[in-house]
Formats: C-alpha cells, sequence, structure tokens
C-alpha cells in the first residue's frame, strides 16, 4: 500500500483521466457487461467510484484485479513490464492526544491515498478457480425498469415534450416518450442521468451545488456526476456502450475542465457513487470503502 505523502493522488487519479481522454477513451462511458463489474479476484468485492471508473476503461476481456502480494500468496506472477493501476481510498489518521493527554476537539480529516492492483491477464499462473466466467443479465430493459421502480423516493416521471430534464423546485423528471428514441437503450440511459440529478434533492442526499443552475463550476460538478452516474447504472442494466454519446466537443470540454482542477473528478465520482448507491439501496460509499479495505489490511 502506498503511504509516501509526497506523491499527489489527485494529480495521479486526473493525469489517468487525462491520458484515456486524450486518447479518444471517455473513461465514465465504458460498460462492463461483457468483462464482469471491476473487482478484486480474491475477495470478490468491487471496487467503486473512481476505482471503479478507471478499471472498467481499462479494455481487459475480464475486470479482476488484484495486488502485488495477493499474486505471490497464489503462486502467480505479473508479467515482467505490467504497469499497475492506482486504487484510491481515504485514511482517516488518528487524533493524537495532547500533553494532557486529552484528544483534540478540532476534526480530524481523512487523507487521499492509493496502492496499486494488477488486471489478472497481466499475469500468469492464476488458478482456474479463481477466474468464473462474467454472469450477464437475461433481460437488461427489464433490468432497467426495476431499476427505476425499485428506486427509494423515486421522482414522478412525466413524459411531455421532446425534452429530457428534472426540476429541482418542482422534484419532478420529464423524459419524452420511449417511442420518441432511437432505441430504447436511448431512453433509459437518459432517464438514468435524470435520476442521477434527482438524487440531489434534499429529500434524498441533498446535494446543495445540484440546485445551484446558474453557478458555472457548481453545473459543471452536477452534470458530470450525472453523466457518470448514468453510465455506472447503464453498465448494472447491460445496455450497449453506443448508447451514451462520446462526441468530441464533450471530451475536450472535460479536459479543460480536468486540467484546471485535480480534484474535480475525485469528487465527481465519489458523488455518483452516492447517487448510485441511494438508487439500487446499496450499502454506502463509506461502508463499502471500510469493508473493501479491511479486506486488504493484510496486502
Amino acid at each position: 500500500m502506498q503511504t509516501d505523502e509526497k506523491h499527489d493522488v489527485y494529480e495521479i487519479v486526473t493525469n489517468r483521466i487525462i491520458e484515456l481522454l486524450e486518447a479518444g477513451t471517455v473513461p465514465w462511458h465504458q460498460p462492463w457487461t461483457d468483462a464482469g463489474e471491476p473487482q478484486n479476484v480474491i475477495t470478490k468485492i468491487p471496487y467503486r467510484g473512481f476505482n471503479l471508473l478507471l478499471l472498467a476503461s481499462l479494455g481487459y476481456s475480464r475486470n479482476l484485479f488484484l495486488t502485488y502480494r495477493q499474486a505471490k500468496e497464489m503462486g502467480a506472477m505479473i508479467r515482467k513490464g505490467e504497469k499497475p493501476f492506482p486504487i484510491v481510498f481515504w485514511k482517516w489518521p488518528e487524533a493524537k492526544p495532547d500533553e494532557n493527554g486529552k484528544k483534540p476537539v478540532e476534526k480530524v480529516r481523512p487523507i487521499l491515498r492509493y496502492y496499486q492492483v494488477w488486471n489478472i491477464e497481466q499475469c500468469e499462473d492464476i488458478p482456474e478457480h479463481l477466474l468464473p466466467p462474467p454472469e450477464m443479465p437475461n433481460d437488461p430493459i427489464e433490468v432497467c425498469e426495476n431499476i427505476v421502480l425499485m428506486m427509494p423516493k423515486c421522482p414522478p416521471i412525466t413524459h411531455v415534450g421532446k425534452k429530457a430534464y428534472y426540476k429541482p423546485e418542482e422534484d419532478v423528471i420529464n423524459i419524452p416518450k420511449i417511442k420518441a428514441f432511437d432505441s430504447s437503450e436511448d431512453y433509459y440511459a437518459t432517464l438514468f442521468h435524470e435520476l442521477v440529478h434527482s438524487t440531489g434533492h434534499a429529500s434524498r442526499l441533498h446535494r446543495k451545488d445540484s440546485m445551484k443552475t446558474l453557478d458555472i463550476e457548481a453545473y459543471s460538478m452536477e452534470e458530470l456526476v450525472a453523466e457518470i452516474g448514468a453510465c455506472f447504472l447503464a453498465s448494472v442494466a447491460g445496455l450497449p456502450e453506443d448508447a451514451i454519446n462520446q462526441g468530441a466537443a464533450y471530451i475536450d470540454g472535460w479536459l479543460n475542465v480536468l486540467r484546471d482542477d485535480k480534484r474535480f473528478i475525485v469528487f465527481a465520482s465519489t458523488q455518483a457513487q452516492k447517487a448510485v448507491d441511494f438508487i439500487l439501496s446499496r450499502k454506502t460509499h463509506a461502508e463499502a470503502v471500510s469493508e473493501e479495505h479491511i479486506s486488504f489490511q493484510n496486502h
């Protein structure tokens, strides 16, 4: 596990995303249905937030990853010259007591850290029993319907006109009828985007900045949260990659944003994961991260 404070983890993360964007790949537009949801090959715990975002974009046929120590313990080898990928996590430092033996009153802030993993395709001699084939949903559209129906506190969804939007002041989603779209997949990809927006409402996750439509920076952040979250949901449902737009202008726009703020993508992917967790009634991001890194404490 990497603990060197001289490494700027935000910069490492942002540089990796910029590399992908410059190569024409939008990381949050890479479904992993064929390769399976990115997870650790030993613990089977899925990666989340930025980690899911990065690992799903790498193009491996099976999204199974492991640490150097895990490879060594199972008798596998990482091929010479293969480069690892960073897995980021928040580390909470212990509050040190003062000279009177009392812990300070001020809040202890988490520090962003990272460790490294490799894909199983970068390794040799991995036991076959650890490599199950990915499971595919039988009916992706039925899965989409279930996601919408099972969302807690789902806002009303109307089908008026030809515009898709979420109206926070009324807490209503509007989307054109499904027949107005080129495909059913396009309809659900758009609906997922608006569902993620709706999680910012005060009755749900209360992302205050999501309501500031006149603040350009807040608006850009909220749009990226909705884009990433929609792609997470589309991938869970098994929608094809071409259901989500990847225009060159869109790529250039995010390159400009990321170059200006190295913390942008980490924060956005974390908020997107929280939104998806809410929609799918999953554990909170903090609970899952705690579980994931407890499992890695000996690696």
